[in-house]
């Protein structure tokens, strides 16, 4: 559905600030240092963590040989692969520590992320999943969701078809842009024909699926320019797509001051790159999910969409609702139904930990019963966009704007520019709000007086 660019435009002066992506609620800022072993087994030990056998599974891998300027990623730039060694040997040693908290359960969730987690080599890739196999039951049906991501520069397509014959069945290929000059610009060139190569290979070896990820935002980038990306992006014939919003917050990562803030897009020429996005995965068949995330209406995103099981967490939109997240490797963020936790985000506090029979945890947050209806609300927005009245009265107990009286005047206020519609049968975003989402969620969040700094500008 086209968008009226004009009304787009209109609203930018009004919605234009920061706020959060909202991959977690309350959001990362809000973790606290300190001795966290003792939450963190308590939040596997109550809750729907206790109840359930399945669970995700993140693994980080930091390490890149070249560097992107656009990156926020916890990432360490070296060409020496025999500091994965180090690495492989500490990652093996926590899943060793976290089964004795998490018991043996089932993975059927699985992603390695960057980074870039190819640096590890397919053999060093098989000693984590028979690492895992030894200490955890992993998924073998069509269900499961093993994933990780590409950079097509940096694996063959031999390395491509090994990872699925270890189980990766869907993978994730970093784009970003294709124009040569937005490529310089971030120090990432790329071709199409390499991307291609990447695909073809993953397709050739039966992965499920093939996901294309894209920045818009970024230095140099015009609608013209753009519009050939999203071209040649589709000729991939990707069946997911992940368009996100550049974050420009040189202040907080060194390599982006690597950029010209004046060779960045304007707040309205941003916003038209999106709606450009949309128009364009649309007209070709793709479903808009939520904020960043396109797929194609027989992919499994689109039937947990439709059936209430899409989730958000620190991977995106995934299609295991309320499953317990369990992180692996430096920095890595995990989840149960009462507490997030983050590991070391140094290798020498992470290794030290690990050498002490240590969980490398560095901190974390224990969530209130308000966190958890508020992150309800949220979750719903981002995932449905909508929040079904009947429903949250069967969670809460409570009306939905008798609970956020405090919030129903910011909402009504955005009900009145056309984001959002309100009725007894509750909340629906509609396609104009779709691209002001997070200011949509930041209605009923608590804490947005404590670091909104810390955040990307909303639009």
């Amino acid at each position: 559905m086209q968008t009226d660019r004009d009304a787009l435009t209109a609203l930018i002066p009004q919605l234009a600030g920061n706020g959060p992506r909202y991959t977690s609620y309350p959001t990362a800022n809000l973790f606290a240092e300190g001795d966290f072993q003792a939450d963190y087994r308590n939040g596997w030990e109550t809750g729907e963590a206790r109840q359930t056998r399945e669970i995700s599974v993140y693994i980080h891998v930091p390490f890149c040989a070249t560097v992107c300027f656009y990156c926020a990623c916890n990432k360490i730039h070296t060409a020496n692969r025999l500091h994965t060694r180090t690495y492989l040997a500490h990652l093996l040693r926590e899943i060793e520590l976290q089964v004795r908290v998490t018991g043996r359960r089932r993975i059927t969730q699985l992603h390695f992320g960057g980074g870039t987690p190819t640096t590890l080599s397919v053999t060093q890739m098989a000693r984590i999943f028979e690492k895992l196999e030894e200490h955890y039951e992993l998924d073998a049906s069509d269900s499961r969701d093993f994933s990780i991501e590409l950079d097509p520069r940096k694996v063959t397509p031999d390395e491509v078809i090994a990872l699925v014959e270890l189980g990766i069945n869907r993978i994730s290929i970093g784009v970003q842009d294709f124009t040569p000059a937005v490529q310089q610009a971030v120090n990432r060139i790329q071709t199409q024909q390499e991307t291609g190569q990447i695909a073809a290979a993953a397709r050739s070896a039966g992965v499920q699926s093939v996901s294309v990820d894209l920045i818009y935002g970024l230095p140099l980038q015009t609608r013209d320019n753009f519009a050939n990306t999203l071209r040649e992006t589709l000729r991939l014939d990707p069946d997911r797509i992940a368009l996100y919003s550049y974050a420009h917050l040189p202040t907080q990562f060194k390599t982006q001051r690597q950029i010209k803030s004046d060779d960045l897009p304007d707040a309205a020429t941003k916003l038209s790159l999106l709606n450009l996005g949309i128009e364009a995965f649309e007209a070709q068949g793709y479903r808009y999910l939520g904020m960043d995330h396109f797929a194609r209406e027989t992919d499994s995103l689109c039937r947990a969409q439709d059936n209430g099981t899409l989730q958000r967490n620190f991977m995106g939109y995934t299609t295991h609702a309320r499953r317990p997240l369990l992180a692996l490797g430096v920095s890595a963020i995990g989840s149960t139904e009462t507490c997030f936790s983050q590991n070391h985000k140094t290798l020498h506090d992470y290794y030290e930990a690990l050498d002490a029979d240590r969980l490398p945890l560095a901190r974390g947050l224990v969530t209130s019963h308000d966190d958890r209806v508020r992150q309800s609300v949220i979750s719903d927005l981002m995932c449905r966009l909508e929040v079904s009245q009947a429903a949250f009265t069967e969670r809460s107990g409570v009306p939905l704007q008798t609970y956020f009286a405090q919030s129903w005047t910011a909402l009504e206020a955005l009900a009145d520019l056309g984001l959002v519609t309100l009725s007894k049968q509750g909340i629906r975003v509609t396609s104009l709000g779709r691209y002001f989402l997070r200011n949509i969620c930041m209605c009923f969040d608590a804490y947005l007086d404590q670091g909104t700094g810390r955040f990307s500008r909303t639009v």
